[in-house]
């Protein structure tokens, strides 16, 4: 069955970094798919049906088949559809695409999203300083124009957050965590991948994104 025949359905939110890693990854593979927004204060019998245990987005489901967690649905969408390739063959380098996803994942987004949206500053200390020796670590570890070489592959996917919401949440705290003076490496990353044409036409309108993790940061700091 033709891959535009299949019944694909992405369960997610316009503002989740990680619903993106799926969609951008679908774009990639010239996937057709329908996106069924959540509200996730209000959950959906649909998400409880295909994500009962974590009740969390992104949700891919495949032919009634559901997959969860952002980055096995990307390795997913890999195996189940051919075309442009998202992880390497060879199974070195599969495994330390694996490693970097799962550090940035673990070092690097944590300690980011955690120095903003912490009300406790000791804490949002901590966090800032580990989020800057993670970044360090990654500046160091890219070698040429995306981490996957001339195109974007599973490290940039997982990585897309630190092009995209990063600078966002950044500014709204008004940090200078990643800059191009800091990380000139890791910066122009960001700014290829941003520009790619496919990254560029998948990613959601920044003004909404700038105005929803406002009212977040805002509420949170109001209710100390």
């Amino acid at each position: 069955m033709a891959a535009n025949q299949e019944d694909v359905k992405l369960l997610g939110t316009v503002a989740s970094p990680f619903v993106f890693r799926v969609q951008l990854a679908l774009k990639l593979k010239g996937v057709e798919y329908t996106f069924v927004a959540q509200d996730l204060k209000n959950k959906s019998e649909e998400l409880l049906k295909y994500n009962p245990i974590h009740k969390k987005v992104p949700v891919l489901v495949h032919n009634e088949k559901p997959i969860n967690e952002s980055l096995v649905i990307v390795e997913y969408i890999d195996e189940a559809w051919k075309g442009y390739p998202i992880l390497p063959t060879h199974p070195y380098h599969r495994a330390m695409a694996h490693f970097w996803a799962k550090f940035i994942d673990d070092k690097v987004f944590v300690a980011s999203w955690k120095s903003v949206f912490t009300a406790d500053k000791e804490e949002r200390e901590k966090n800032l300083k580990e989020a800057f020796e993670a970044l360090q670590v990654l500046e160091n570890e890219i070698k040429g124009k995306f981490f996957g070489g001339e195109e974007p592959d599973f490290v940039d996917i997982a990585a897309s957050f630190l092009a995209y919401w990063t600078p966002l949440i950044q500014e709204i705290a008004g940090l200078q965590l990643f800059t191009s003076e800091q990380f000139p490496k890791l910066y122009k990353w960001s700014k290829e991948f941003l520009n790619h044409p496919i990254v560029k036409e998948s990613l959601p309108p920044r003004d909404p994104l700038f105005v929803l993790f406002k009212a977040r940061y805002e509420s949170l700091y109001a209710s100390k």
